[in-house]
């Protein structure tokens, strides 16, 4: 691993989901978005200001998957101060959410449409009080400010794309009444290439660029989404908005073949299954193997499973109950878990470990662990200034289009976030009042030398962290262009033998997989959407790079164009 050859191996093509510029970057899953913030960065904002008016683009030009009611963690690194720190826009339960929400009479579990859908499914958004704070904190522009080019947008309209087709064909069963009017205009679907404006979203746009988040956290869009959270049974009340905070965090930061990452903390629970991975991987020497061999898709494969069966018995919110963060992560506990591994077969064995002797200041719980976790989908977004401030953050519905329920008069969506919880009774992840669920979104800087190498992040709901894993390794031990990096196909699994895959695996790896008692799904699917920034620091240039499964480009700013 050299940066040197890193940076040498970059294309420096400036076209479709790759762009060079030396003054500033942004990208994200659709164009829209990614122009408005590269717009604001040549009007004189920095990077907070350009990301918080994507999350506001997004929420007109991906509706499905974010927007206004939706849950995040943003990420913000301050170039003079050399500082990052993590705003916590995640999603709360509500202090009236009972812990059998989601068993029937008998305990059973409820199906997962019939849980995910009621307004009992519906958590506390985070999302607009985080970048409320991030704003005021680090921001150059005002609140109104940020919010007039998503305003714009939205007046104008947005065309349909294959991404809106998509989702509305498998998703579209989805939605209430309200939800249907929209994206199914008298009965029938939206189709490609239409344009559509949705102008009680852009109702709502004004009313927060007019009265601020407050709006939404008690006055009157905030009325407006507990009456209809109560219309469908759910726990939020307005008190639930009024009383939210978003939370200012330390992230979590460990060390790789020389680089620092630095991620999230607790109750995200994808940065520390990254840091986790990285570990294992690292002390495996992943990079001996060439970047298509099975020894490569097997060690991804495995390790994936160890840090499953870990995560799901000790990640939870740290103000409720104690997590063995230190012991997961130490070096001694780590060794323990190469012994796992076998090169021959699938370890049917692979269970959680005993960490907690590695940290002797925490006490555990007694309560299960979680039996699995359902997919989800996301959007991840990223701004970079000339200054070399980087904002990032990965917000969310949690599923395709959410709860499902959209709020009437203004026009979006409320996430279901509740369903991040164990639906079952009794788990260190299961339902309880004010608590926050697990979240494995997992926005990422790296470092070299203390200087910023590169930012990534990705949607995917679990599978998050497994395209992060992946894009990063290969990067580092490939030294792979960065949209190459992120175009290799990846995989990725839970505790069990199936195995999700994308187009393009290699034939002789799934064969050799297979043998070993790995199962791989039937069809091929594009796994999350990678957005990411290379730091050349050399030539003082960033390298801004798209994933294909989803129309998103990178947006360059040049020091000629700004302001």
């Amino acid at each position: 691993m050299n940066v040197q050859n890193i940076v040498k191996n970059q294309k420096r093509e400036n076209e479709g989901q790759r762009a060079w510029a030396d003054a500033g970057m942004t990208a994200s899953a659709t164009a829209e978005a990614s122009k408005i913030g590269a717009e604001v960065l040549k009007s004189g904002g920095n990077a907070m200001d350009a990301l918080a008016a994507m999350q506001f683009a997004l929420a007109v030009s991906e509706p499905f998957n974010t927007g206004l009611g939706a849950s995040g963690f943003i990420v913000y690194y301050d170039a003079k101060k050399q500082e990052t720190k993590v705003i916590h826009g995640h999603s709360k339960a509500p202090k009236n959410a009972r812990k059998n929400i989601f068993v029937d009479e008998n305990q059973d579990v409820i199906p997962f449409l019939e849980r995910s859908t009621p307004g009992t499914a519906v958590a506390i958004p985070g999302i607009l009080k985080a970048f409320d704070q991030a704003i005021k904190l680090y921001g150059r522009k005002t609140w109104g400010e940020v919010i007039e080019p998503a305003i714009r947008l939205s007046e104008e309209g947005i065309e349909v794309n294959d991404l809106w087709v998509t989702a509305i064909e498998r998703f579209g069963n989805r939605l209430g009444e309200e939800a249907r009017s929209f994206f199914f205009p008298d009965d029938v679907p939206l189709t490609k290439g239409e344009r559509v404006v949705n102008e009680d979203l852009t109702n709502a746009l004004k009313e927060l660029q007019k009265n601020g988040a407050d709006s939404f956290y008690g006055g009157s869009i905030g009325k407006a989404i507990a009456e209809e959270v109560q219309k469908f049974e759910g726990c939020l009340v307005l008190e639930d908005l009024i009383d939210y905070e978003a939370k200012i965090a330390k992230p979590l930061q460990a060390t790789y073949k020389e680089f620092d990452v630095v991620v999230p903390s607790p109750p995200n629970g994808g940065g520390f299954a990254l840091l986790y991975m990285l570990k294992l991987l690292e002390k495996l020497n992943i990079g001996q193997y060439n970047v298509r061999s099975w020894e490569k898709y097997y060690l991804i494969a495995e390790t994936l499973r160890i840090m499953t069966a870990d995560k799901l018995t000790f990640m939870t919110d740290p103000s409720f109950y104690d997590i063995p963060l230190e012991g997961l992560l130490h070096p001694d506990y780590l060794d323990e878990r190469l012994r796992l591994y076998n090169f021959t077969f699938r370890n049917d064995k692979i269970a959680a470990g005993n960490p907690w002797k590695y940290d002797k200041d925490k006490k555990p719980s007694g309560l299960k662990a979680q039996a699995f976790e359902i997919g989800s989908e996301t959007t991840h977004f990223v701004a970079v200034d000339e200054e070399g401030n980087i904002a990032m953050c990965t917000s969310s519905l949690e599923h395709n289009f959410g709860s499902g329920i959209m709020v009437p008069g203004y026009g979006f969506l409320l996430n279901n976030d509740m369903t991040d919880f164990d639906p079952s009774i009794g788990g260190i992840n299961s339902v309880e009042a004010n608590k926050y669920p697990v979240s494995m979104k997992t926005p990422t800087l790296v470092f070299k030398d203390r200087k910023p190498f590169l930012t990534l992040g990705s949607p995917g709901g679990p599978t998050i962290v497994a395209s992060v894993l992946q894009t990063l390794i290969h990067v580092i031990n490939y030294e792979m262009d960065l949209k190459d990096a992120i175009e290799e196909p990846r995989i990725f699994n839970g505790t069990g033998p199936l195995i999700w895959w994308e187009e393009g695996l290699p034939e002789e790896a799934r064969q050799v997989l297979e043998k070993m008692n790995y199962q791989f799904d039937e069809i091929a699917l594009p796994m999350g959407n990678v957005q990411a920034v290379l730091f050349d620091h050399q030539s003082n240039q960033l390298y801004g790079a798209s994933d294909s499964s989803r129309p998103g480009i990178p947006v360059g700013v040049n020091k000629s164009e700004l302001n």
